[in-house]
């Protein structure tokens, strides 16, 4: 019987407005609670996996904003798949998701990664062919360049912390069944940094980071297809303390368009003749990825045939070459006749003959070849 998967949100116990703050807070509360190191709820260890899949979902941007669109299904569409944890300790945990274990940062690594950005932009199919560049607008978290991120006002210095000594890390030990255990956690007076600042940056009240609003030129690839994302190394809210900053990735959105229906590299069209185009044969214009192009079409042209053109379709993404584009003919009926038409037309009905037809398949088999 198929698992029905809670929502993220109910898991977590947070509002679907709720900020990564929230989020956070959140996750640190259910893995304390439940985690199997310090529980011995028979069901512990299956809900603290599913509160840190619920976390590694709604604590980065691209993946909260998948899970929001589509739920569970988009994020198995878009590749996502959790981390499989082995419950080695509760700060194992805990440094995975924050770089840092249950009671704060580990000695030696005060810098945390920026987090990741998710940005969305629409292109034309036109554009999707050929590929284009887009400006992209961003908020983003930059650093102070009052405080140069360190997050004390100009002409301060952080505080060298007197209870740790600048480590960060205080130890504690304890004793059990198992024998002697040492703690490391973090200094409760400076959180971890080994420092305190008395005088926070005005600018950024002492995060080291201010909010921006920047515009990235993003180079769309020819070839690219609807849902994919673009990552931009580097380019997400900056670190915190020295820290590398996180991604910026740029979901693309194809727009549809009413020329073309896309199958994979390939593009499907119609293009209607006229009664008499079809019997007499013509050279008509159609519509195409590079514009409009003439083509002849036959004497006894059937509605539902298919003209192939090679190449000339859209771009194998990171490749080479370009799929086809089909066109599929239909033939237009007129909806009124004058009285000389009708009577031209009369008189061609009475000398038809069936040799004047070809025995051809079906309308519904041609339109289905069209697509295979």
């Amino acid at each position: 019987m198929a698992t029905v998967r809670r929502d993220y949100y109910e898991v977590l116990g947070v509002s679907r407005s709720a900020d990564e703050r929230e989020i956070k807070k959140a996750f640190r509360r259910l893995a304390r609670e439940l985690h199997p190191d310090v529980s011995d709820h028979p069901d512990a260890q299956e809900r603290f996996r599913e509160a840190a899949e619920a976390y590694e979902v709604l604590s980065k941007a691209e993946t909260r904003q998948l899970y929001d669109r589509f739920g569970h299904e988009g994020l198995q569409t878009g590749g996502f798949r959790p981390t499989d944890f082995d419950f080695g300790s509760l700060s194992d945990i805990f440094s995975v998701f924050f770089g840092e274990d249950l009671f704060g940062p580990a000695p030696g690594r005060r810098g945390g990664r920026g987090a990741d950005l998710l940005a969305e932009v629409e292109v034309e199919l036109t554009e999707a062919a050929s590929g284009v560049t887009k400006s992209v607008p961003f908020p983003v978290a930059v650093t102070c360049a009052t405080c140069d991120g360190g997050g004390a006002a100009p002409g301060t210095t952080p505080e060298h912390c007197a209870r740790c000594g600048g480590s960060g890390r205080l130890q504690s030990v304890s004793s059990s069944v198992f024998g002697q255990f040492i703690r490391s956690q973090a200094c409760p007076d400076c959180g971890g940094a080994g420092e305190i600042v008395r005088e926070p940056c005005p600018d950024c009240k002492g995060a080291g980071r201010v909010a921006e609003e920047r515009t990235l030129e993003v180079e769309i690839p020819p070839g690219i297809h609807d849902a994919q994302r673009i990552r931009l190394t580097g380019e997400g809210h900056a670190g915190v303390l020295g820290g590398r900053a996180g991604d910026a990735y740029v979901l693309v959105r194809v727009r549809s368009d009413e020329r073309f229906v896309r199958d994979g590299n390939d593009v499907v069209s119609t293009v209607n003749l006229t009664m008499t185009q079809a019997a007499l044969g013509a050279r008509v214009s159609v519509s195409t990825l590079d514009g409009e192009v003439e083509l002849e079409f036959q004497p006894g042209t059937q509605p539902g045939e298919t003209r192939v053109l090679r190449g000339k379709g859209m771009p194998v993404l990171q490749g080479f070459g370009r799929g086809d584009h089909r066109l599929l003919v239909g033939v237009a009926v007129p909806g009124s006749l004058s009285e000389e038409q009708r009577r031209l037309l009369t008189q061609f009905a009475a000398s038809e003959h069936p040799a004047n037809y070809k025995q051809d398949e079906g309308f519904f088999e041609k339109l289905r070849a069209a697509f295979r």
